[in-house]
């Protein structure tokens, strides 16, 4: 057994300029192990877990629990006597079974890789329009706002029937809460809208359903208040994440510019270019679990009612599961990243999330040859940590015409 290590505080800052790296703090404490203590600072004494294999293991393991009333620890705000209500109806993936599977059994239909890839033909159709548009205004853009935010916006807002004269503000509102930029009173009145609107949506679709996910969804048992939530849980994962994907990921390719002309060289490298992009940059950061009962694991016992955290970011990094983890290499062959999670929760829209990267990097790399940086990579402006997801608020390029 290796000595235990603790970990005092968990650092979120990434080195601008360079920023797909995770904290240099993370990557030291998977070189001394796998599992280090982490105190939070309530003082609850709990665990944070780096590599690879133990991060995949608590993710399948049904003795750890998301249950967001059994989070009681913020891994870096002391919350005080505050007790967490449970979720709210309908946002699964702070639940365990069975309630889990009375939300997510219903979607698992809607999102299977045949009908994701029945939705490629969109998908192309509105990166080509972003990319029209692009063109049209000529350099500089910002890649953010005219490319890596529209693309899953649009396509989320079809799959749910949000109408198209709803989608401008509908869009504003959901990023408010998601951005980490807002203060308290602000993230709360965004929410609140986010709410109010999705409430009406799913009576406008009960009263007169349309072809989309939300429609069907009101054939099912749900309740309208659970229906809201399944509705809000797609959004932000079928928006938020994609986006900074697309953003961080064009990015890094720009940092790399073998890589770059290596995928634009090769159509067929795209499927590899995406899983080697999730892998490298792990936008969704850390999660955390609660032990249910005492858990051996990494020669250490978990304690029953103890939360650990996963950092997903340096288990996709871990030198025992990834040759030269650090490099990126988009015809690397050791796959099985973690960046979609594991288990119960692994992501319900990872196809759909794969099909609009292997469509937008190979288009637009390919219609803008000469694409590069507008400004230093050090001025590029990231998202701040408190945001849930990871990338830059804006990336400026141009390129030449």
């Amino acid at each position: 057994m290796t000595m235990e290590h603790t970990v005092t505080t968990l650092p979120t800052a990434r080195q601008p300029g360079c920023p797909f790296d995770p904290p240099k703090e993370l990557v030291q404490a998977r070189e001394h192990g796998p599992i280090s203590r982490y105190p939070f600072p309530d003082g609850h004494q709990g665990w944070l877990i780096t590599g690879y294999d133990l991060v995949r293991s608590v993710l399948a393991d049904s003795r750890f629990s998301s249950r967001k009333e059994l989070m009681r620890h913020h891994p870096t705000i002391d919350l005080g006597d505050i007790e967490v209500p449970p979720a709210p109806p309908g946002e699964f993936l702070l639940m365990d079974e069975p309630q889990h599977s009375r939300y997510r059994k219903p979607l698992v239909g809607k999102f299977t890789v045949r009908r994701m890839r029945l939705l490629t033909e969109r998908v192309e159709q509105i990166t080509a329009d972003h990319l029209d548009a692009m063109e049209k205004a000529g350099p500089p853009a910002d890649l953010v706002t005219a490319f890596a935010k529209p693309i899953p916006a649009i396509v989320i807002c079809e799959l749910l029937g949000v109408p198209y004269q709803d989608r401008g503000s509908f869009q504003q509102q959901v990023d408010s809460f998601l951005s980490g930029e807002t203060s308290d009173e602000e993230l709360m009145a965004a929410y609140t809208a986010t709410q109010h609107y999705l409430a009406e949506l799913v009576a406008a679709k009960r009263a007169n359903p349309t072809d989309d996910v939300l429609s069907d969804l009101t054939e099912s048992d749900l309740t309208d208040e659970e229906l809201r939530g399944v509705a809000l849980i797609l959004l932000a994962a079928g928006l938020d994440t994609t986006a900074n994907m697309l953003a961080l990921g064009t990015f890094a390719l720009l940092r790399n510019p073998a890589q770059l002309a290596a995928l634009r060289a090769d159509s067929a490298l795209a499927d590899q270019a995406v899983e080697e992009l999730l892998r490298y940059l792990s936008v969704a950061k850390t999660f955390m679990r609660t032990a249910l009962e005492d858990v051996e694991l990494g020669g250490r016992t978990i304690e029953a009612g103890t939360t650990v955290i996963l950092s997903y970011h340096t288990a996709n990094r871990d030198p025992e599961r990834f040759a030269d983890p650090h490099v990126l290499d988009l015809r690397r062959q050791d796959g099985g990243h973690l960046a979609f999670g594991h288990g119960i929760h692994q992501c319900l829209g990872q196809q759909l999330a794969r099909v609009e990267m292997r469509v937008a990097f190979p288009a637009l790399i390919n219609r803008f040859p000469t694409l590069r940086l507008a400004v230093p990579a050090e001025e590029v402006a990231l998202r701040p940590e408190t945001a849930d997801i990871f990338g830059v608020k804006s990336l400026p390029v141009a390129w030449d015409v």
